[in-house]
């Protein structure tokens, strides 16, 4: 039944998209590639690596790049197949012939429907597989330090580390505060303020000379001075306290969903990880908006060809990334919900798709 619905025209205009979307869609990658491999082969060859390594380590490192350039990627697709069906008259000839033009195009929503599916799946992959290109340039192994100042960590169970100064070749900690946020008498509240703290395996960090304020609730604080004092949650090793945090581009929408969950227990302002979060779904599911907006804009392609379609397509784009970062500082701020923050330019450019898409002769 598939095979009657789908016609010759159909599959002809599908092709036309599917070429020019897999072009860019690759073609934008490898171009940064080059820019960053001109910039950085240099420091490659100082790290001995081999020439196999370092293109193993851009083939793990296309995921990520890909993912950011698939809307504009569907856009260039969008308005150069349909602007070359536009100046070879062949959309004329199509409704001439009884297919309008929202019948011509429908192969072109199912080509931004894949793009859209493949987007989801690269953004989960592309965390884990930066990941892997950093272990292969050998990135972390040259970031290191021995020595660290005045950060901030979440652990489990709601506690947040502040350090003044971490020693690793020592294996010590200048001036530590642990903080946990209870929910009530079984549950308090406590605050931990150290003049140190010294690691030992297998016990882990063991506090001296310090104070503890227990607040089980807003009537009663009871405060204490200890020697020594051991937080059986406290084990990570001093050269796993160098790694700095993850970005939000280095976890996948579950794992910055579990990190988001974690700050928040500790009281941090986690708005902009919210953003981020979304902007992972809403990203992807913009290659279907970008098509409703540039299809009806790329019937007057014509008027300067190829220039016309590349100004109009590069013009879309920067507009489209201006606004991401506009709303992404508006919900990072809390002026507006987070989430509805990431979906904000993809709302703008289907309201205006819709409304171009009407002025459509059909």
């Amino acid at each position: 039944m598939l095979k009657h619905f789908i016609k010759p025209l159909d599959r002809y205009v599908f092709s036309e998209f599917w070429k020019i979307f897999v072009a860019t869609a690759l073609g934008f990658p490898l171009l940064l590639i080059i820019i960053d491999l001109t910039d950085n082969i240099d420091t490659y060859l100082g790290r001995n690596l081999g020439a196999g390594r370092i293109a193993l380590s851009y083939l793990y490192g296309l995921p990520e790049s890909m993912f950011l350039v698939l809307p504009a990627a569907v856009l260039f697709a969008t308005v150069f197949s349909i602007g070359g069906f536009t100046r070879h008259s062949e959309i004329a000839a199509a409704k001439a012939s009884g297919i309008s033009f929202y019948r011509l195009i429908a192969p072109l929503f199912a080509g931004a429907l894949l793009a859209t599916m493949a987007g989801l799946v690269i953004g989960e992959m592309a965390p884990h597989s930066s990941k892997r290109k950093l272990e292969l340039l050998e990135t972390k192994k040259f970031s290191g330090s021995s020595e660290r100042y005045n950060f901030a960590f979440a652990g489990d169970g709601g506690r947040v580390y502040k350090v003044g100064s971490l020693h690793v070749t020592n294996r010590a900690i200048d001036g530590i505060v642990i903080e946990r946020r209870g929910t009530g008498p079984a549950y308090p509240t406590y605050v931990v303020t150290g003049t140190n703290a010294a690691y030992t395996a297998p016990k882990g960090w063991v506090i001296r000379r310090g104070t503890m304020h227990i607040v089980p609730d807003s009537m009663t604080n009871v405060t204490f001075s200890f020697d020594s004092l051991t937080d059986r949650k406290f084990v990570e090793k001093p050269t796993e306290l160098t790694a700095s945090p993850k970005a939000p581009a280095e976890m996948d929408f579950r794992e910055l969903g579990r990190f988001i969950t974690a700050l928040e227990r500790s009281g941090s302002d986690v708005n902009n990880l919210r953003v981020e979060r979304m902007l992972k779904i809403a990203i992807p599911v913009t290659c279907i908006v970008i098509l409703l907006f540039g299809a009806p804009l790329a019937t007057s392609t014509q008027r300067g060809g190829a220039a016309y379609g590349i100004g109009i397509s590069l013009a879309t784009t920067v507009v489209f990334l201006m606004l991401i970062q506009l709303t992404k500082a508006f919900g990072a701020k809390g002026f507006m919900s987070p989430e509805l923050a990431a979906w904000i330019p993809s709302i703008v450019f289907t309201v205006a798709g819709v409304i171009l898409m009407k002025r459509v002769q059909t």
